[in-house]
């Protein structure tokens, strides 16, 4: 989200860019899919897709998707059934978003959100690599001793954990050392 909001200060993007990215088709109906191979709820995520003027486009940036994927059926499928389309060239429209320094990236994000939700979290890093630096994507392998450190006793410590992360031997152990148990 830092991201977005650098990009809408600086004009780039706007509420309803990031709204498309955070909705897509949630608030679509169109029962009208031709394709018998995509699921519906990805059906409605490019007709939002296909209708949505980005801010520093005059005209809807993928207004003929639809129409692209219905002429090169077999290429579009075999790019959302990839199983890494985030890293693979997109059909029609790899030099098109990749003309664009400013929002390029975010125009990406965007397509692959709506077309492979699945995908959403690889290609947000991406975004975020290619916006504010690879420093930002890195894991954080903070000691817990350097984390202990910089605490004050008025100052939460609030972990982040993915699953099977498990910080609390680390912490029962730099408790020990220090002579710092909790009081019961």
């Amino acid at each position: 989200m830092m991201s977005t909001k650098i990009l809408i200060k600086e004009g780039k993007l706007t509420n309803g860019d990031v709204g498309l990215l955070l909705k897509a088709g949630g608030g679509i109906d169109d029962r009208n899919n031709p394709f018998k191979w995509m699921q519906q709820s990805t059906w409605l995520n490019l007709k939002a897709l296909s209708k949505h003027k980005f801010a520093h486009d005059h005209t809807m940036f993928f207004k003929e998707l639809p129409d692209k994927i219905n002429r090169n059926e077999q290429i579009w499928q075999q790019w959302i059934e990839i199983d890494e389309p985030e890293n693979t060239p997109i059909p029609d429209y790899e030099d098109k978003i990749n003309g664009d320094q400013n929002v390029g990236p975010f125009i990406h994000l965007c397509l692959v959100r709506c077309l492979r939700t699945d995908r959403t979290v690889l290609a947000s890093n991406q975004f975020i690599k290619e916006t504010l630096g690879l420093y930002y994507v890195q894991p954080v392998t903070d000691q817990t001793i350097e984390i202990y450190e910089e605490t004050r006793p008025n100052i939460p410590v609030l972990y982040l954990l993915s699953t099977g992360a498990d910080p609390t031997g680390t912490i029962d152990a730099l408790a020990t050392k220090k002579k710092k148990f909790p009081m019961a």
